[in-house]
């Protein structure tokens, strides 16, 4: 596997943010007007979280991590209208978004040498992008595509991150303590991703920072495409 830096980051549309801050339907939207590719790096650190998981690894223990991340093939496919995640041929789109999996991916994303790899997994995933690419994440404009033609911090307050995720999942339950459980962890994946050594969260230097607060779907979707719009 080759670490090597894209030649070609000219058409690449970075966006970063937050859990729970909409990044991952926002990109596959402004990819699918905009005719492009996408990626979603997290689903890529949540699927090898999954694989340890399965082989019953810890995720706190490093080392065992990174002989996971070495034995397994992950393929994540860039349709924005039909992305998909495998692990050895097998479809995990599903079992990635799980609680358990949720729980874990924070600690596994943040060995140093774990990222290395899927780092250079990202990086050949968009070299080989036949079009212009979406790429979602939490590190893509500072870490992985750095000279991203677009960079995108997308954010909203953890209130209203916590409300609208919560709001996804339609079973019947107390929605208002759902919500304040909701809004607790995030606040401690934040703190989390944001403290860590290797690749912290944070909206690079020259990144758009947009706060979603108080905008919908649609307006955050024409924001981005705007400012995609006025770099070509």
């Amino acid at each position: 596997m080759s670490a090597a830096y894209p030649r070609d980051v000219s058409r690449v549309i970075a966006i970063d943010g937050p859990a729970g801050s909409g990044k991952s339907s926002v990109s596959r939207e402004v990819a699918r007007r905009l005719g492009v590719q996408y990626l979603d790096t997290g689903a890529i650190y949540r699927a090898l979280t999954w694989a340890v998981l399965e082989r019953g690894v810890d995720p706190t223990d490093g080392g065992a991590v990174l002989e996971v991340a070495g034995a397994v093939t992950i393929t994540s496919g860039t349709d924005p209208m039909n992305p998909t995640i495998t692990v050895d041929g097998v479809d995990v789109s599903a079992p990635i978004r799980g609680d358990d999996v949720t729980a874990a991916v924070s600690a596994v994303s943040a060995v140093p040498e774990v990222r290395a790899r899927l780092v250079a997994l990202q990086r050949e995933r968009v070299a080989s992008a036949t079009s212009g690419i979406v790429v979602e994440g939490r590190d893509i404009g500072t870490v992985v595509l750095p000279d991203a033609q677009v960079k995108v911090f997308l954010t909203a307050s953890p209130a209203v991150r916590a409300q609208r995720r919560a709001t996804q999942d339609e079973r019947e339950r107390d929605l208002v303590r759902d919500v304040q459980e909701t809004e607790s962890a995030l606040r401690a994946r934040d703190a989390f991703d944001s403290s860590r050594t290797v690749s912290p969260l944070a909206a690079a230097e020259d990144a758009i920072v947009l706060d979603a607060s108080n905008m919908d779907f649609d307006q955050v979707v024409a924001r981005i495409v705007e400012l995609v719009g006025t770099v070509r």
